[in-house]
Order: structure tokens, then C-alpha cells, then sequence
């Protein structure tokens, strides 16, 4: 796997860009995720400002394919995300904000595998999914087989005049009825 560590000390002052490509090796190295395929081009611009401070500028741009939360079949997510970021030099690391980050002193680099795989991934969002009708219609199918429930008249789940899931007094005889809910009954059928 490539470097993406930047040579912080070796840095004139001034602008420098960096050009990484991310595959899904690089989303998947350190730990599994979801990302199945990627071709992502990351841009890094770095503006060493002096010997304690670097502004770093990410812009990422390209594909990372992902499984669909709906169908599980794969489906493409286009990343386009821009990401700033100030390194100063301190003490000891401190990444507790997110715009800036404190490094030892006595760091010759900085990694950016992490800051990279962070960003591109924190653009999937919670729900992924194909477009309506875009899914697998053959995993639809066999999802509504699985979530269709025939109930029958005597099976009814959810009795509306008792206001009471029969799933619980199933087994009841109707002289065991919870007293909380003859309660609201009673209550129920007075008004």
C-alpha cells in the first residue's frame, strides 16, 4: 500500500500539493467497512505557514461502492467532500476539535490515512439505498414473503375494543385480564 504520510519537517514554506488515489484497500486496511470498490482522488494542499503551523486543505472527488441497506445488492455513492484541517505543533497530540490538531513537536510526519479514511467514509449516509425502483426485485420479493403475516380472525394480534396485544393474554382465559387494563376499559366504555 502506498505512503500517505506527509513529510511535515521536509516542507519549505509555502503551498505544496499532494495527490493520493484511494482503492478499497486503502478503506479496508485497517479495519472492515462497507466500502466494496473505490476509486476515490484525494488532493491535498498543504500551506506550511512556519515551523509550528500547516493549514491542510482535502478535496476528495470520485466513486466507492457500498452494499444497499434495502436490497444488498452493490451501489455506487459518488464522493465529492472538501475538508480543512490546522496542524500545529505542541506539547502532545490532541485531536479533541476537528479543525485542529496538535502534534509532538518531535514528529518528523503526519499520517494521513486516517484523516483521509474518515472524511470519505463520514459521506455515506446512515441509510444508503438504491433509488426507488432500483433495487434487486428478486430480494424485494423474498423480503415481503418474509415480512408477510397471515393472521386470522381468531389469531388477531391487537384487539382494538380491549386495547390490548393478545400476543400477552393469548393464554390468558378473559377472567385473567390484568386489572390496569379492565381499568382503561371500563374507562374507555364510559365515555
Amino acid at each position: 500500500m502506498a505512503s500517505h504520510k506527509l513529510p511535515l519537517k521536509t516542507l519549505s514554506i509555502g503551498v505544496q500539493e499532494f495527490n493520493y488515489h484511494l482503492d478499497a484497500a486503502f478503506f479496508n486496511d485497517v479495519e472492515a467497512t462497507d466500502v466494496r470498490e473505490a476509486s476515490v482522488d484525494a488532493v491535498v494542499k498543504v500551506d506550511r505557514k512556519d515551523d509550528e503551523i500547516y493549514q491542510l486543505s482535502f478535496e476528495f472527488s470520485g466513486e466507492i461502492t457500498i452494499p444497499c441497506d434495502r436490497c444488498l445488492d452493490d451501489m455506487q455513492l459518488p464522493v465529492a467532500t472538501t475538508y480543512n484541517l490546522t496542524v500545529k505543533e505542541g506539547e502532545e497530540y490532541d485531536d479533541s476539535d476537528d479543525e485542529v490538531l496538535v502534534i509532538p513537536g518531535h514528529w518528523r510526519e503526519l499520517d494521513l490515512t486516517p484523516l483521509m479514511r474518515d472524511t470519505v467514509l463520514l459521506t455515506i449516509p446512515i441509510m444508503h439505498a438504491h433509488p426507488e425502483g432500483e433495487c434487486n426485485p428478486q430480494m424485494l420479493d423474498r423480503l415481503e414473503q418474509i415480512r408477510a403475516v397471515n393472521i386470522t380472525d381468531d389469531e388477531q394480534l391487537y384487539d382494538p375494543e380491549a386495547g390490548v396485544d393478545n400476543e400477552e393474554t393469548t393464554n390468558n382465559s378473559s377472567d385473567d385480564i390484568d386489572p390496569r387494563w379492565a381499568a382503561l376499559k371500563k374507562l374507555k366504555d364510559n365515555n
